[in-house]
């Protein structure tokens, strides 16, 4: 499967997961320069910036093991920017939804607050 299909269909398959699970979905694929946030989304009084990684294989590692500390820098930037932008005080939590699809199954693993702590570094 091309790897750009494939990230789209996990992140839609995501969307569909947060909200089985109670999250409403605030925003998809929100850009502020080089950063792109695949999902926002709130649950209670926490606004979730949601990272959405996904693979054909473990063979390599897990999904959500491909997440860099740049990423993540770049994640918080824009999470930053969207706070201010929209004039948002609330919690703010950082969440990656991992999606593996392999042999015709979707298999997702959920990691709540998977950036804390995060020293920047």
């Amino acid at each position: 499967m091309d790897a750009q299909i494939l990230g789209a269909a996990a992140e839609d398959y995501a969307v569909h997961y947060l909200k089985r699970k109670g999250y409403q979905i605030r925003k998809r694929n929100y850009r502020y320069l080089k950063a792109e946030i695949d999902i926002i989304a709130q649950i209670d009084d926490f606004l979730v910036i949601v990272e959405v990684k996904a693979r054909t294989t473990s063979i390599f590692g897990k999904p959500e093991e491909f997440v860099t500390p740049k990423k993540i820098k770049l994640l918080v930037s824009a999470a930053d920017e969207y706070l201010q932008r929209e004039n948002i005080q609330m919690e703010v939590r950082f969440d990656i939804v991992a999606v593996l699809r392999q042999h015709g199954k979707w298999e997702v693993s959920h990691l709540e607050n998977a950036f804390y702590p995060f020293d920047g570094d």
